[in-house]
């Protein structure tokens, strides 16, 4: 019976990407660029769960579009007339609420929050109910969970666009604003040199797969035990050898960091996994982002994390606080991308 649903809503999905496209209708109307017009029209009514849900000239089309929203906002002020998006959140945000809230309001739409910290998703009703409740109401859903399959089956069980705002696999919305944010301070992210430092989590999977879809090299340096999940390896790879750059493992920071254009950490311990606090503090301990790090990589590299950052733990007050770092650059741009 599920099975049947989800081919339909697929179905129903594809049917309402090609109408776009025959009644000539853009996403954006007011943007007049062909490769995001066209990718707007691909992307019409589709979910994003993650980086891999976008093709290398989708990723770079919505980048495009961001930068230019940012650069001319009142020239989208109606894009989202009257259109309708629900958040749901089972974690605490600041920066993930705030630039969704602000951005659909800036475009004319209406951001309703709900707050799901004290009742998860799939605990008092099946996801599969609310997904069919919500999709009357609202033109979007955006989710902020602690498991990735929420998101899956809500977007299995939804008409409506499904958005990953954040879960325990991956964080696309972070890794867009970070790639369109080193755009900004580079012109291009294909060919630079990005290393990330630290835990092997969600934020690392999704700049993995975007580096390698924008054609920048990307090197991971994790602790032993901590690397990043292997099909998310495999898959970036794969997408990294289609656009002419490569992705590397390794385990050690001060190698890692050597002719980097960025650095990026973010904490040792993500929201949930509070109880391993005190066994991963000496383990990150030796990938701390401090001065001497940011040396290795040379006056040129910026520093980036996608916060909130505990300072003086993965990285020092110097760093964040120094004229490398980009963070707030990063965090501006969770709105624009």
């Amino acid at each position: 019976m599920r099975t049947s649903r989800r081919r339909k809503l697929q179905e129903e999905k594809i049917v309402a990407s090609k109408a776009i496209i025959e009644r000539g209708e853009p996403a954006i109307p007011i943007q007049k660029d062909d490769d995001v017009l066209a990718a707007a029209a691909r992307l019409a009514g589709e979910d994003l769960c993650s980086i891999s849900d976008l093709s290398s000239a989708e990723v770079r089309a919505i980048l495009k579009l961001g930068h230019d929203v940012k650069r001319n906002p009142h020239e989208y002020r109606h894009a989202l007339d009257a259109k309708q998006m629900v958040l749901m959140f089972e974690k605490a945000s600041l920066r993930t609420r705030l630039a969704f809230e602000t951005g659909i309001n800036t475009m004319g739409g209406n951001a309703i929050f709900v707050d799901q910290t004290s009742s998860p998703l799939g605990e008092r009703e099946a996801i599969a109910d609310i997904a069919r409740n919500v999709e009357r109401w609202v033109d979007v859903i955006v989710l902020r969970t602690y498991a990735h399959d929420t998101i899956t089956e809500m977007a299995a069980n939804s008409r409506v666009p499904v958005i990953n705002a954040l879960s325990d696999f991956e964080h696309p919305c972070q890794a867009l604003a970070d790639l369109m944010t080193l755009e900004e301070h580079f012109g291009s992210a294909a060919g630079l040199n990005f290393t990330y430092v630290g835990d092997g989590n969600n934020v690392c999977h999704s700049l993995m797969l975007a580096g390698a879809q924008l054609g920048t090299n990307v090197t991971v340096a994790t602790p032993r035990g901590y690397s990043p999940d292997i099909e998310i390896v495999t898959k970036a790879r794969e997408i990294a050898e289609a656009n002419g750059c490569e992705v590397r493992l390794l385990q050690d920071p001060q190698s890692a960091v050597e002719g980097s254009d960025a650095v990026y950490t973010d904490v040792c311990v993500s929201m949930g996994m509070e109880h391993e606090s005190t066994k991963r503090a000496p383990i990150f301990r030796p990938f701390q982002v401090n001065e001497a790090l940011m040396a290795k990589a040379g006056e040129r590299a910026v520093f980036m994390h996608c916060l909130p950052a505990r300072r003086n733990a993965e990285v020092t007050d110097s760093v964040l606080d120094g004229p490398q770092s980009i963070v707030f650059d990063q965090a501006e741009n969770r709105m624009h991308a």
